[in-house]
C-alpha cells in the first residue's frame, strides 16, 4: 500500500467512524510525508542517490566557505604586513637612517 492509498483509507475511516485524535494525527503524518516526497520529486531529489548528492554539495559548500575565510585571512595578513613595512620606512626616514644608506 502506498502513501496515497494510506491517506485515502485514513480519511475514509475518519468519515465513517468520526475523527478521533489518533486518526487525525495519522492523517496529518501520512499527508505530510506524502507532501515531502512530492516536493523532493519535483526538486529532482527523489532518487536514492539524492542523499549522497546532498552530502557532496554540503561538503563543497563547506570547502568554499573555508577557502573564502582563508583568502580573507591572507588578505588581511598582507595588508597588516604592508602597513607595518610602510611604518618602518617612515620611521627610518624620520630618524635619518635613509642618510646612512647613501
Amino acid at each position: 500500500m502506498n502513501r496515497n492509498e494510506m491517506v485515502a483509507r485514513l480519511v475514509a475511516q475518519a468519515e465513517d467512524e468520526g475523527a478521533d485524535l489518533v486518526t487525525l494525527r495519522a492523517i496529518i503524518e501520512e499527508a505530510s510525508e506524502l507532501g515531502a516526497d512530492r516536493v523532493l520529486l519535483r526538486m529532482g531529489m527523489g532518487d536514492p542517490a539524492a542523499l549522497a548528492d546532498l552530502s557532496e554539495l554540503r561538503q563543497l559548500l563547506q570547502a568554499w566557505r573555508d577557502a573564502k575565510a582563508s583568502a580573507w585571512k591572507a588578505v588581511v595578513t598582507w595588508l597588516v604586513r604592508g602597513a607595518l613595512a610602510l611604518l618602518l620606512l617612515g620611521i627610518a626616514f624620520r630618524t635619518g637612517m635613509a642618510d646612512l644608506l647613501k
